[in-house]
């Protein structure tokens, strides 16, 4: 974390928690007051927000829908109370239906071309609905730090996740995702058919797969395996590729990042599986990057689908 400096302390209904930020004071001010910038690193890790706008003004409204791993929508309201650029902001913050009110007060203070920020949040409503919120206060506004001091980094390369949990035990989810005649079952966007699947499952060996769309176009794609824990985890570089295995650019996208980590992890909860898959692109350009982003409501309708086709499947396997 590009902050070197940092203190958090507690008092009744209160947090305070100052981080020193290695960027100017105007840009971390501008990252909290643009909603382009914002929506970047608002939320607690693996968060996105599909709904981010600010009225920067007096009496503006804020209103944030922060989306997390398992794809529930947290929705926060606020308003602006004070504006001092690139000095102060204050404003308050409504979540939990209602049920939760916190005033937020931000310092930006300029230390020889550095930001030492200051947070202060203060709950003044909670029901007992809230409880929950207030609890892990702290946590959240800690996570959301550590993604302000990377995105000012310039180091804020987007991360895809999605999760959901699946009825079945966690040995046969696994089987699922790994081998090679189970995975032709499934894998893939809705309405496409795997026409080849072979599954190399040990660490730099590759899975190498070829799908026909339903307009009869052939891509293939591939993985090039990192970790492998089973039943737990699959780590692997994922491209585009060709039917020789060679690496190739998106067939729709050639400004698609060339490649992609995928981490795969599977949770036992219950005799059932949570699987929660974080995709992000790796040696990716600036543009890559930016179109990689861009490109995420696509991909959570994309893998969606797939994570359908996959819970059909385990429910007949």
């Amino acid at each position: 974390m590009p902050a070197n400096q940092q203190g958090s302390s507690t008092s009744a209904g209160a947090l305070v928690l100052t981080r020193l930020f290695d960027a100017p004071r105007d840009l971390v001010f501008r990252a909290w007051t643009d909603e382009k910038h914002l929506a970047q690193w608002w939320g607690p890790h693996h968060f996105t927000n599909p709904v981010c706008r600010v009225d920067l003004r007096k009496g503006g409204a804020i209103r944030i829908d922060m989306r997390g791993p398992d794809g529930t929508v947290y929705p926060m309201g606020g308003t602006f109370h004070e504006i001092t650029p690139p000095e102060r902001l204050v404003f308050t913050s409504t979540a939990v239906g209602g049920n939760l009110e916190i005033l937020n007060t931000i310092t930006f203070e300029d230390v020889n071309g550095k930001t030492r920020l200051t947070v202060r949040a203060e709950v003044v409503k909670a029901e007992a609905e809230a409880a929950f919120a207030i609890r892990g206060m702290e946590q959240g506004w800690t996570e959301s730090l550590e993604r302000l001091a990377r995105h000012v980094a310039n180091d804020d390369s987007p991360e895809f996740v999605i999760s959901r949990t699946f009825d079945a035990p966690r040995e046969l989810v696994w089987k699922a995702w790994t081998e090679s005649e189970r995975l032709a079952q499934w894998f893939g966007p809705k309405g496409a058919k795997i026409i080849s699947s072979n599954n190399d499952l040990r660490t730099g060996g590759i899975y190498h797969y070829g799908m026909r769309t339903p307009d009869g176009t052939e891509i293939w794609g591939r993985w090039v395996y990192r970790e492998i824990e089973e039943p737990s985890r699959l780590v692997f570089v994922n491209s585009f590729s060709d039917p020789e295995g060679g690496i190739t650019r998106h067939p729709f996208a050639p400004d698609w990042p060339l490649e992609m980590l995928s981490t795969i992890a599977f949770d036992e909860i219950g005799g059932k599986t949570r699987i929660t898959v974080r995709w992000s692109p790796i040696n990716a350009t600036e543009l890559e990057r930016n179109v990689f982003r861009e490109g995420m409501p696509s991909m959570e309708q994309g893998w969606g689908g797939t994570l359908e086709q996959l819970t059909a499947y385990l429910a007949s396997a």
